[in-house]
Order: C-alpha cells, then sequence, then structure tokens
C-alpha cells in the first residue's frame, strides 16, 4: 500500500490551497469583470417598492373606496407596486448613433390598472363578448382578487443624430401625455386623480419618435395599434391592424420656470368608431419652492354600447395641483379635481370589479356589482412628501431615498339628472391614507 509521507502531505494541503485561492482570485476576476462588463454596456437594474393603507370614516361594507383606484381597499394595507426594470437609457443630444431600451415587470395591487387592457370584455360599439389579447392578462394571481402582474413598459429605443437629434421608441411604453402616471415615485400624491384613471391612456405599443426642435421646442409623434379603444393601452397579439396616432409638443420657457405640454390622441374601436382626446398641461415654477400645475383632458369616443342605448359619449376633467417645499426634505401639496363624466360610461364604483370582468361577465376581484351613472365627480386632496433619511440619519443604503406620503382626500359625486350614490351607498366620503416608497 502506498502512504504518504508528512511532507508530501503538508506540500499537498499547501498545493490543494493554493489552487483554491486561485479558482476564488479566478471566480472574483471573472465576476469584476462581468459587473464592469455590465457597467460599460451602460446596462441598469433597479426598481421601487410602494405600498400603504387607506382608512376610509365611511367603513364601507364592500371594502372599497367607491370610485377611486389605486387605494381603492378601504381599511387595509395594499402592497401597491413592486416595480423591477432592466434598461439602457439612450442620449438625447450627440452626434453619435446609440441603441437602447427598458423592460418593466410589476407586482401588487396596481398591475391591474398597468395592463395591456386596450381590447375590452365586452366590445364597446356592440356589447358583444371580446377575444382579448394575451399579453400580460391573467398572468397570475387570480385566486388573490387583488394582486397581480403587468408588464408595462417593453421597447426597443433608438437616438438617431439627426439634426437638433431624434429619439425612436419601438413596442409597449407609457403614454407620454398628461401630468400623473402609473409609477409611483413619479407622482406627488398616494391616490391618483380620476383624469388618470378615467380619463387618459396608461399605455400605447407601437412606434414613438421625439424630435428636439431647439431649447424651448419638442415634438412628439407616434403611430399605435393593438387596441380596440383609440389606441389605448394596446397589447402585441390583438387588433394589430387596427393603427391610430398620438402627436405633442412640448415648450419650455428659457429660464425654465414654466413648461407647457399640448398632446392627444385619434384612433378607432374594433367596429372602426372614433375615439378622440386631447389633453394640456402647464406647469410654473412660482418661486423656487412653490409649483403649480393645470391639467385638462376633453374626450370624445363615437357609437358606444350603454346597455339601453348606443350613443356617442363625451368626458372632461380639469385638475390642478400646488405643492410647496417647506425644507429640503419635506413639501406639502394639494390637488383639486372636476371629472364629467356626462354619460355615466367612464366612472366605474369599485373600479377594480370592472377592470377584472372577463367577457363572461365574471370578476375575479370580487362578486360585488359595480355601478355608474351620468355624475360629475369631485375631488380635493391634501398631502406631504417627507424624505426622513438625513433627518433621523438612517445609513442603510435601500433607505436613502425613502420618501414617506400621508394624504387626506374628499371626494363627492353629483349625479346628471339622476340621484347616485356610488360610495358604497353615500354621496361622499372621506379618506386618511398613508404610504411609503422606497426606490432602489
Amino acid at each position: 500500500m502506498n502512504r504518504i509521507s508528512r511532507n508530501n502531505k503538508q506540500a499537498l494541503l499547501i498545493s490543494i490551497g493554493f489552487l483554491l485561492l486561485t479558482v476564488l482570485n479566478l471566480n472574483n476576476v471573472h465576476a469584476n469583470s462581468l459587473k464592469n462588463l455590465w457597467k460599460d454596456s451602460g446596462m441598469e437594474f433597479g426598481g421601487w417598492i410602494n405600498g400603504g393603507a387607506t382608512y376610509n370614516a365611511n367603513n364601507p361594507s364592500d371594502g372599497f373606496n367607491g370610485a377611486v383606484t389605486f387605494a381603492d381597499r378601504a381599511n387595509r394595507f395594499q402592497l401597491n407596486q413592486l416595480n423591477l426594470f432592466v434598461q439602457r437609457a439612450v442620449p438625447s443630444e450627440g452626434t453619435t448613433w446609440d441603441i437602447g431600451g427598458r423592460f418593466d415587470f410589476l407586482f401588487g395591487t396596481d398591475a391591474i390598472y398597468a395592463q395591456a387592457f386596450g381590447i375590452s370584455a365586452f366590445d364597446e360599439n356592440t356589447g358583444e363578448p371580446s377575444n382579448r389579447g394575451n399579453w400580460d392578462l391573467n398572468l397570475c394571481c387570480n385566486s388573490t382578487r387583488t394582486y397581480g402582474i403587468a408588464l408595462p413598459q417593453a421597447y426597443l429605443e433608438a437616438y438617431v443624430p439627426v439634426g437638433n437629434g431624434l429619439n425612436i421608441k419601438a413596442g409597449h411604453f407609457y403614454t407620454p401625455l398628461g401630468y400623473e402616471t402609473v409609477p409611483a415615485p413619479d407622482n406627488f400624491f398616494y391616490t391618483r386623480a380620476y383624469i388618470l384613471n378615467s380619463g387618459e391612456p396608461f399605455t400605447h405599443t407601437g412606434l414613438m419618435g421625439n424630435y428636439t426642435v431647439n431649447a424651448n421646442l419638442s415634438v412628439l409623434a407616434a403611430a399605435t395599434t393593438g387596441s380596440a379603444t383609440g389606441g389605448w393601452d394596446g397589447g402585441f397579439d390583438k387588433q394589430l391592424d387596427n393603427w391610430g396616432g398620438l402627436a405633442g409638443a412640448i415648450w419650455t420657457s428659457d429660464d425654465r420656470r414654466t413648461s407647457v405640454t399640448v398632446g392627444g390622441t385619434y384612433g378607432e374601436t374594433a367596429t372602426r368608431e372614433p375615439w378622440i382626446m386631447y389633453s394640456t398641461v402647464l406647469q410654473h415654477r412660482i418661486t423656487p419652492r412653490t409649483h403649480f400645475v393645470l391639467h385638462h383632458t376633453h374626450d370624445w369616443a363615437g357609437k358606444i354600447f350603454l346597455g339601453d342605448r348606443i350613443k356617442n359619449t363625451e368626458w372632461y376633467s380639469i385638475n390642478t395641483h400646488l405643492t410647496y417645499d417647506l425644507l429640503s426634505d419635506l413639501s406639502i401639496g394639494i390637488r383639486a379635481e372636476r371629472f364629467h363624466d356626462r354619460d355615466g360610461w367612464r366612472v366605474f364604483s369599485p373600479y377594480r370589479i370592472l377592470s377584472a370582468t372577463n367577457n363572461k361577465g365574471v370578476s375575479f376581484a370580487g362578486n360585488i356589482p359595480f355601478i355608474s351613472a351620468p355624475a360629475d365627480y369631485y375631488a380635493v386632496t391634501l398631502g406631504m412628501n417627507w424624505k426622513p433619511a438625513r433627518r433621523l440619519k438612517i445609513d442603510w443604503k435601500p433607505m436613502q431615498k425613502l420618501n414617506i406620503r400621508p394624504n387626506i382626500r374628499y371626494d363627492r359625486a353629483d349625479g346628471i339628472d339622476v340621484a347616485f350614490r356610488p360610495f358604497d351607498g353615500r354621496k361622499d366620503q372621506f379618506l386618511f391614507s398613508l404610504d411609503a416608497t422606497i426606490p432602489f
């Protein structure tokens, strides 16, 4: 039997140790190389977590906050958004071609409002069951009633060094129109205005270009598809021959204190009836600490099936924001809105029940009947943004960008020539909410 001498054993152990150190070092070098390669490529991974709770003074028996969306569950916590993204941003100026893109994954109670539901469960003009798309509808979680997954952005982007610079997106992306938006970090308030959920598109599918005319003006235009609702919220596998358009312009003053965004969409339903909207957003920095926003939309849709009749529908909204920076880490704000739903076709209570309804009339969000009626909706929201990391000396990096938002909101609905009580049998309601957003 061969035996290994003591010296040979020591030499063998030293060799094995050296080999392990070499392998570990190579792994570290490889990991660092991959990390550097990822960084040098311009790729970025990030996201945010947003969740909160809302107390409804009416204590509604159905558990919903009436026609309010995004923070729609009463007296309970919601994980609204766990959003992950990977992107490679491209410049908006320069002399060199560049290619990038972005993909977003959204999980939470807000997912249902960000899905590509541009083909409704029932046809807008006939009321017949629709053949819906499969981009991000019903990916998971129907058994939870409130949680789901959305893929709100998936696009390629190119920078073309033509003139002052042209950016082109191709795929599925958030709308450039309006003021408030789906991503939680981009909004001052936890709840959203009616104008976002009921008056504007969330996303588009198609091709969009943005061109810088000069230091004050940029213009954009898009061809949209995959939708039976005027080019709104389209997907990738249905209604791809139903093309629509989007156009807009953004003007900014020389001192960068004032901007005006004007734009609109034109598209058609599945039966080729027109669907039109325009949007205007005025923003003005009154003082270095005071920011004012005035936002207006107006929409029309032709020959809509309303259950007992078919008619042309119309809706519009005007809302305003005023925010003030009290301290470097503390801001206060107020938002006021009037939303006119002339035909009772845009605002539903609870909205989640309608959004989760399939083409058999079954809603996985619950068996509570949703209601609507011609009405004017009024909402006033008081809110605060507090970023406490520096003041509380929080050193943990993930908490450095923590934003806490307490809100108080009042809603009221006045029926147009009809009695209407959409807030669990009442005309109005008070909401008290608190949420937190952690970008990473």
